[in-house]
């Protein structure tokens, strides 16, 4: 399985930005998708998540309202968008996949999902 995580760059606070993650060799049948972000000299954290089971989607506290994930099942493609955004912001973003079967994709996104793709820098700043 690989994942590969696009769409990152320089951009302004206040602006927006659309990350793509694409997937190849994944098994797609009841599955979660999740992004992280990694800031510099911080832990990774789960920033938004979505069960193929439900497509409920989850935000974390600082995702909320500003990002939205979305995905295209047949194109093996899924995004983030995201707006508002702001130098705390500033991280290499990261798409995961986990196909756990579960409506609760939460829970991989604690603690841990099978596959993590490569990710994109998102800098944030004037």
């Amino acid at each position: 399985v690989q994942l590969q995580a696009s769409g990152g760059g320089l951009v302004q606070p206040g602006d927006s930005l659309k990350l793509s993650c694409t997937a190849s060799g994944f098994v797609l049948e009841n599955y979660s998708i999740g992004w992280f972000r990694q800031a510099p000299g911080k832990e990774r954290e789960g920033v938004s998540c979505i069960s193929s089971i439900n497509e409920n989607p989850y935000y974390a506290d600082a995702a909320k309202g500003r990002f939205t994930i979305s995905g295209d099942h047949a194109k093996k493609m899924w995004f983030l968008e995201m707006s508002s955004l702001t130098p705390d912001d500033t991280a290499v973003y990261y798409c995961a996949a986990d196909n756990g079967a579960t409506p609760d994709c939460t829970i991989p996104l604690r603690y841990g999902m099978s596959y993590l793709g490569k990710g994109t820098l998102v800098t944030v700043s004037s």
